[in-house]
């Protein structure tokens, strides 16, 4: 390995001992904490995050009741800068997709007898019914049965799922159920912890439930490894949503994951910035798995965390010319609870990589170290501050008070360019989602993007809810219920 950074760092967190290699072992799920605490989000937050939360707080309390239009004003002419590096990633991915038309699938080359051991690692809870579909979508991979290696990883108090599992993959080669034992935080990333050890194969992927990725999705990303690189340490899949005429909430989110997966994250590879995995179809060499340190059994966003941990490494996250369909949340009640874990998640990564701001730096370097702070606390920020700008747009207006127009003075100066940053959200996140969805779906999906503002103002909600969750129960998972999978429409794959 020629980069000396990344043998050190690999050297730091070292690698999967292997006394816990089989039978698994719980301990090895505390691996990471033990390890390297501070890249745990187990840890607390740094003395100087407690501290400046405190002041910024107590200052906008002071603030607001001695001069609320002046607080308001300092506070938008502090954070519009942020919110519009946020619009201008998505204004480069928009200039790349208008540049760029999808590229043809890259050729493989013929099924190699000497395939290594590819372990597919399936963490469920409470998925008996979806069964039949995902051992279906498992058997469609096109890789050697005997070179599979699938860990069906059930929790110790889900029978039901793990009985429903057991017939349905009776006499079929390379699969088997694993049993995580009771503990906390009873999480997604401690189950795949806890498998890690059990799995054999040289490289390693993550599917979820309800997944239905390419046939050829193994191929691909072994043709990639191959090709890539050593520092190619991870593959992203896309990832697109096959249940999208559900309901509203279904058609909103399948444009979201197409200008996200189709759009956003090739342009932040090609920025060479860190990408924040999407939770499924993660494509990991094993040893660089094990020697980032694994999954963050405390994190509730594990795969973005992971993202960033192998970008601080020196490895290289790149995205893979391949799709994984998944189910979105029909309801309003499970798409809230879903996204309020996500937004925790993004809140717990961004407050444990920035507990040693200056390491971060020197490991990520500049460019990447102001694209994770755009791409996560960005993110975070846009979300908590957006409906403030409406409700302080009406406070004006309900008392009469049309000062800021005609502008005058630095206060209207501040407020217009934040309505002009805005306006300019807007239209950009529009047009990337309507063009993202018009190459990947269909036209009718597609004009649905002029509703995302409305989208936009219920992601605030849930980043709200995910505050308070952040601060009364910061490893809760909030569970998303799958249903079996039905026929699904007819759309177009990469």
């Amino acid at each position: 390995m020629s980069n000396p950074r990344l043998r050190k760092q690999q050297i730091s967190l070292g690698t999967l001992p292997a006394s816990l290699r089989a039978p698994a072992d719980p301990g090895w799920a505390e691996a990471l904490r033990e390890k390297s605490p501070d890249l745990s989000a187990a840890s607390p937050m740094a003395r100087w995050q407690q501290t400046l939360f405190a002041l910024a707080i107590l200052a906008l309390a002071l603030g607001f009741w001695s001069d609320a239009d002046a607080t308001a004003m300092l506070t938008m002419a502090l954070l519009t800068p942020a919110f519009l590096c946020v619009a201008l990633i998505r204004a480069a991915a928009l200039v790349d997709s208008l540049r760029t038309s999808a590229p043809p699938p890259t050729a493989l080359p013929a099924n190699d007898d000497d395939l290594p051991v590819y372990s597919i690692l399936v963490p469920l809870y409470r998925e008996a019914h979806m069964a039949p579909a995902l051992i279906a979508a498992l058997d469609r991979l096109d890789w050697p049965a005997a070179r599979r290696d699938i860990l069906i990883i059930t929790e110790a108090d889900d029978a039901d799922t793990r009985e429903a599992f057991r017939a349905a993959i009776a006499n079929r080669p390379g699969m088997r159920i694993l049993t995580v034992p009771a503990g906390m935080p009873r999480t997604k990333p401690r189950a795949l912890m806890y498998a890690l050890p059990e799995a054999t194969g040289e490289f390693v992927v993550v599917y979820d439930a309800e997944d239905e990725p390419n046939s050829d999705q193994l191929q691909r990303a072994y043709h990639c490894f191959q090709t890539g690189g050593p520092r190619l340490g991870c593959l992203q899949a896309h990832l697109n949503i096959y249940n999208s005429q559900t309901s509203w909430i279904t058609r909103q989110f399948t444009l979201e994951y197409t200008a996200l997966f189709d759009a956003i994250l090739p342009t932040v590879e090609r920025l060479r910035l860190p990408i924040p995995l999407g939770g499924t179809s993660n494509h990991f060499r094993r040893s660089v798995l094990e020697s980032s340190g694994g999954w963050d059994p405390y994190n509730v966003t594990e795969d973005a965390d992971l993202g960033v941990r192998l970008a601080r490494q020196g490895w290289r996250v790149s995205m893979l010319d391949s799709v994984t369909w998944e189910e979105a949340p029909s309801t309003g009640t499970a798409w809230f609870g879903q996204r309020a874990r996500w937004l925790k998640g993004w809140m717990q990564t961004s407050l444990v990589h920035l507990r040693h701001p200056r390491k971060l730096w020197r490991e990520l370097g500049p460019r990447a170290f102001f694209g994770f702070n755009v791409l996560m606390g960005g993110v975070i920020l846009s979300a908590l501050v957006h409906p403030l700008v409406y409700a302080y747009a009406l406070w004006k207006v309900s008392a009469g008070d049309l000062s800021l127009w005609p502008p005058q003075g630095w206060p209207a100066v501040v407020w217009w360019a934040g309505v002009a940053n805005l306006a300019f959200a807007y239209i950009v996140g529009i047009a990337l989602a309507a063009l993202a969805t018009l190459r990947r779906h269909n036209a009718r999906l597609a004009s649905h993007a002029f509703l995302l503002p409305v989208y936009w103002m219920m992601i605030s909600c849930a980043a709200y809810r995910a505050l308070a969750d952040l601060a009364l129960r910061p490893y809760h998972w909030r569970k998303t219920t799958h249903t079996a999978r039905k026929q699904k429409e007819t759309t177009r794959r990469l």
